[in-house]
């Protein structure tokens, strides 16, 4: 993979769910240390698209690619072992192991970029300074934790793996505003890292406090695509695809 390759790309991506196509030729890419938004109203496509990335949908078709690694017809843990992370939006975190149980689940060995440069690595201790509140309960049971603690032990169990990019799905999603402070946070911290993230994300002020950079999807397709500047200097896109 050569340093002007994009570390994630999709060029001409469908996907369906059953017989109904959900994505229409989507064409999108992320650099490294770059946090891209995509953004659109609820039911554009967002979600489905972080998961045909990654290879949850059965049926998709366009190219992926990875590190230079074509991950179009590759299974989700496949990417994962490539370094491709995916925090999902219904958390998904096991309920009945502790917090430090969690994390062990998502561990895998430390990463060197191809320059010979070390990736982020990921330990407990690392994470806890990261998001304070799980350092607080490490022996804690999955279930007996808030939502947007459930969401943060997932983003650190997504990060044990040492991923050098992260889909989130839709991160400030039904959580308190305190927890999407640290959200953002947690974001930024990651991208000085050298972490890319693609976000799914409706709420505008979140993603112009993190992104870099914007696509904007509805019903399936990418309608826009400029700096998150751009896009929050222009009303009239954000009204067509973003106003409820």
């Amino acid at each position: 993979m050569s340093t002007h390759e994009p570390l994630l790309q999709a060029k001409a991506l469908c996907a369906w769910y059953g017989a109904a196509q959900i994505l229409y030729d989507v064409d999108l890419e992320v650099r490294r240390g770059e946090v891209v938004a995509l953004m659109g109203r609820n039911g554009a496509g967002k979600s489905t698209t972080l998961k045909a990335l990654i290879g949850m949908l059965g049926k998709r078709r366009g190219a992926v690619r990875f590190l230079g690694h074509d991950i179009s017809k590759s299974e989700p843990h496949h990417a994962a072992r490539l370094g491709l992370g995916f925090v999902p939006e219904d958390r998904r975190v096991f309920t009945d192991l502790t917090v430090m149980e969690n994390l062990e689940v998502g561990k895998q060995p430390a990463r060197r970029w191809a320059d010979g440069t070390d990736a982020p690595l990921w330990t407990p201790e690392r994470l806890f300074k990261l998001f304070p509140n799980l350092g607080e309960m490490p022996n804690r049971p999955g279930g007996r934790m808030s939502g947007g603690e459930q969401q943060m032990l997932t983003v650190a169990r997504t990060l044990m793996g040492n991923p050098y990019l992260v889909l989130l799905d839709e991160p400030s999603e039904g959580v308190a505003p305190v927890i999407v402070e640290q959200m953002a946070n947690m974001i930024l911290e990651l991208k000085a890292q050298g972490v890319s993230i693609l976000l799914s994300e409706q709420n505008m002020h979140f993603a112009e406090l993190v992104s870099d950079r914007a696509y904007v999807l509805e019903k399936g397709q990418i309608r826009y695509h400029a700096t998150m500047a751009e896009l929050a200097a222009n009303d009239e896109v954000r009204r067509a695809y973003l106003s409820v």
